[in-house]
């Protein structure tokens, strides 16, 4: 035990230690020593006014200008998204910039924006209201004059009273009374406007029945599409012209037209006033343009200087706002002019902050420096791992389950390891391995770049895992060489094969067999099994008999794991009441199946496990017969019978009672407490960690735990064992899914001789029918479900052994965490 205790303790082994702080901030240096802080990111603030609102709390004014910077910051992201522009990811060495001038400078930006973007807006809608007249000008025209066509009309501007249609409905003629040079008055009138053509059907039958069919109809579709001065989008429309008679169907008309959002425009039906406004027109738009292109020239080019410092801004804003809400977390004492605060640290990082402190102190050139030192706390301290780039994935995939409690064993030291091993346990062909090694060094050798790009969630989640993909890249190339599976095609890689053919009609190996005729083949599954009668039953036999050896192999080191964590922690009862009763009930029982299985393999015995165990409990008396393995196997047999049913009430009794004998020794002045003082007690805040919160002793509660806890492993290590044969049925199915693809897609495509395709187009399909059903399926499916398999080995029959996952992440205030996460 000496022995254990000196070895050096592992990185990722056990959290880093950590230690409760109190800082005493004075006021004038507060802002520095936060934001300094907040660059060193090794210091996880205390919420000390969770009892007030946030409109209650001391710096609400800043956090309300910084989120109104934030959104000034995002509309102006959005125009410059919305005018095609890059944002400069990094503009380069710039001098600093206060808050309140960078404020200002948001306002002036913003107002000079909004102004440009409604005057932009006005140009527009008079722009395409001009151009939709123009097309009805040009439209209309044949309506109003036979025999003349849209295209006769000319480009016109348009004169200020385009819509009023007063002038012209009251003083226009017919054409037919025009011609005849009568001037005789009609009650006849007509309107000219524009439609979208999706509408212009439902129109035209709301408007004759709004008249009883007293109107007379004409629509044309326009040649382009017209962008409309309401919505600004482009659609295409139909130019229509109604002719009427009556003030009421009048009425009707302009009320129809304004609920389809049909717009009406006047138009003459003289020639030459039709010709005189669309010169007007026309020369009005060419100046509209002109306009317009300028504002746009303008306006881009104050949206290019704003995206230049985009990101400088945006990250300063960012970073005061959480500088403000920190200081919110902080007591402020208006008595001494100072902020009060508490949080966690790693204990080896303690003279980092310190130093951190300090420059914050001098730099604010305050006269009293901050007084930073370690506190007792009866909360559990925050769980903190240092990670790099090929360790955090594999915290994730544990952190996922649940965050380790303080100084809890972490299980992603052996996941690094068993989790892509028993990924290629069950995806295991070196073929398959090579494709996913070459995704995975894809996404390491292109590492610098995309973890600059925006990815998708799909590709962030592959970047994310690059290294464990990697890893279960090269575990599966080498269970392939095991499986000797390469697309589920064997190799002779090591050699000759061990056995030959029995007689000349060795050939047809569904008839005949093999006979071995030198030593077994080095390495993996000999070749010659491949194709045989018997390869089924015997790659099933190998593979259920090496998943039940691995399965009991990591639950015993579950077990051998949360003995580590009682030491660790000083805990005897639960290395004597619970890791001795469940390592000797697993072992009793499946660790001598396990025991069995290697001793069957050495000796090449025909014995019936099934039978041995299965009789074990039945009949552990009786004779063994041509199933015992070894001398003295049946009283060996009837000892791990009774050690295990001794071990499962040892499991469950002894432990409540002896908490409770504890419990009441401890309140009895048997043991005692750390003894505080009375200033000490007088000295404690309301909301400090230092408060003691003391929980009466439920023997009830602690014995139906502990029942629940003992039921669930002695039924769990029957279930989690069987849960292990998952390895066999995948890694079967994988097998047999790669043979079928291989064998009726390409061989009949290819090298088939029954059929003999000699079509090169019948070749390229079934390679293509292959290469999609290998990368799909066997890539994709089949690894996402080995993959799902392996977490599920991991989360459910390994960590349920020892791990807790009952604490809390360790979440320092950092700058860098911030950009991360709004990224």
């Amino acid at each position: 035990m000496e022995y254990i205790d000196n070895l050096p303790a592992m990185d990722l082994m056990r959290s880093e230690k950590m230690t409760c702080v109190q800082l005493i901030i004075p006021v004038e240096s507060a802002h520095r020593a936060i934001s300094y802080l907040g660059e060193l990111g090794l210091l996880q603030f205390r919420e000390l006014n969770a009892d007030k609102s946030p409109f209650q709390r001391t710096f609400v004014n800043q956090v309300k200008r910084c989120a109104e910077m934030s959104r000034k910051l995002r509309f102006f992201k959005d125009q410059i998204s919305k005018a095609g522009l890059l944002i400069s990811g990094h503009p380069g060495m710039q001098p600093d910039l206060e808050l309140e001038e960078l404020e200002i400078r948001l306002a002036e930006h913003e107002h000079e924006l909004i102004e440009m973007n409604s005057n932009s807006e006005k140009l527009q809608q008079t722009y395409n209201e001009l151009l939709e007249f123009k097309m009805v000008l040009q439209k209309a025209g044949s309506f109003l004059v036979p025999g003349k066509s849209p295209a006769v009309a000319e480009e016109v501007e348009l004169d200020e009273n385009i819509h009023s249609s007063d002038d012209y409905a009251d003083t226009a003629s017919l054409l037919e009374q025009e011609m005849r040079g009568t001037p005789v008055q009609s009650g006849v009138r007509c309107m000219c406007g524009i439609i979208c053509k999706s509408k212009a059907l439902k129109f035209e039958r709301m408007l004759f029945r709004a008249t009883r069919g007293n109107l007379l109809f004409n629509q044309a579709p326009t040649d382009v599409y017209i962008s409309d001065p309401t919505s600004s989008e482009m659609v295409e429309k139909t130019v229509f012209v109604v002719f009427f008679s009556g003030e009421q169907a009048r009425m009707k008309i302009l009320k129809i037209c304004e609920a389809f959002a049909a717009n009406c425009y006047p138009v003459p039906e003289e020639i030459n006033k039709q010709r005189q406004i669309i010169k007007e027109v026309s020369s009005r738009l060419a100046e509209l343009e002109a306009t317009l292109d300028a504002g746009m020239r303008h306006r881009n080019k104050a949206l290019a200087d704003v995206a230049f410092h985009l990101t400088r801004w945006m990250n300063l804003v960012r970073r005061e706002k959480a500088v403000y809400d920190t200081l919110n977390m902080l007591n402020f004492d208006v008595t001494k002019k100072c902020l009060v605060g508490e949080g966690w640290c790693p204990i080896s990082e303690k003279s980092q902050i310190q130093e951190a402190l300090q420059r914050a102190t001098f730099h604010s050139n305050s006269q009293v420096g901050v007084i930073f030192h370690a506190m007792d706390s009866v909360e559990s301290p925050p769980t903190y791992f240092k990670t790099n780039h090929f360790t955090n994935s594999f915290q994730e995939i544990v952190d996922a389950y649940g965050v380790a409690g303080y100084q809890e064993a972490n299980p992603a030291v052996y996941t690094v390891v068993t989790f892509p091993f028993l990924f290629a346990v069950m995806f295991g062909d070196w073929g398959h391995g090579i494709c996913l090694l070459m995704l995975a060094l894809f996404l390491i050798a292109r590492e610098g770049k995309l973890s600059l790009q925006k990815l998708g969630s799909f590709m962030e989640m592959l970047f994310g895992g690059r290294y464990v993909i990697l890893l279960m890249a090269l575990f599966s190339i080498y269970c392939g060489l095991i499986y000797n599976e390469f697309f589920s095609v064997p190799f002779h890689i090591f050699g000759q094969s061990a056995y030959k053919c029995r007689d000349a009609t060795c050939s047809d190996s569904s008839t005949a067999g093999l006979v071995k005729f030198r030593d077994p083949y080095p390495f993996g599954v000999d070749p010659s099994w491949r194709g045989s009668r018997s390869e089924l039953p015997f790659l099933n036999s190998l593979k259920m008999k090496m998943s039940i050896l691995l399965g009991v192999v990591q639950m015993n080191l579950g077990i051998l794991l949360s003995y580590f964590n009682a030491r660790f922690f000083s805990n005897s009862v639960d290395i004597r009441y619970q890791f001795l009763p469940q390592i000797i009930f697993l072992n009793s029982l499946f660790g001598y199946l396990s025991l069995l299985i290697i001793i069957k393999w050495c000796t090449g015995s025909r014995a019936d496990l099934y039978h041995v165990m299965i009789y074990m409990f039945l009949s552990p008396f009786e004779d063994l017969g041509e199933n015992e393995l070894f001398w003295g196997q049946r009283p060996l047999q009837i000892l791990l019978l009774l050690l295990a049913m001794v071990a499962v009430p040892w499991m469950l009794f002894p432990k409540p009672f002896i908490l409770k004998k504890l419990h009441s020794e401890r309140f009895q002045g048997r043991m005692y407490g750390i003894l505080h003082s009375t200033e000490m007690d007088l000295d404690v805040e309301p909301d400090s960690a230092r408060q003691l919160h003391h929980e009466d002793f439920n023997f009830s509660e602690i014995f139906v735990h502990q029942l629940i806890h003992s039921i669930e492993f002695v039924l769990g290590a029957v279930s989690n064992t069987a849960s292990y044969l998952r390895l066999w049925a995948l890694s079967l199915a994988h097998s047999e899914l790669s043979t079928v693809f291989y064998e009726k897609v390409l061989l009949l495509a290819w090298g088939c001789y029954i059929f003999r395709y000699e079509n090169l187009v019948i070749r390229l399909v079934g390679l293509a029918v292959f290469a999609f059903a290998t990368a799909f399926i066997l890539l994709m499916m089949e690894s996402l479900s080995a993959f799902l398999h392996a977490l599920r080995l991991h989360w459910v029959e390994f960590q349920n052994k020892f791990y807790h996952g009952d604490g809390y992440k360790f979440k320092p205030f950092s700058f860098a965490i911030l950009t991360d996460e709004d990224d």
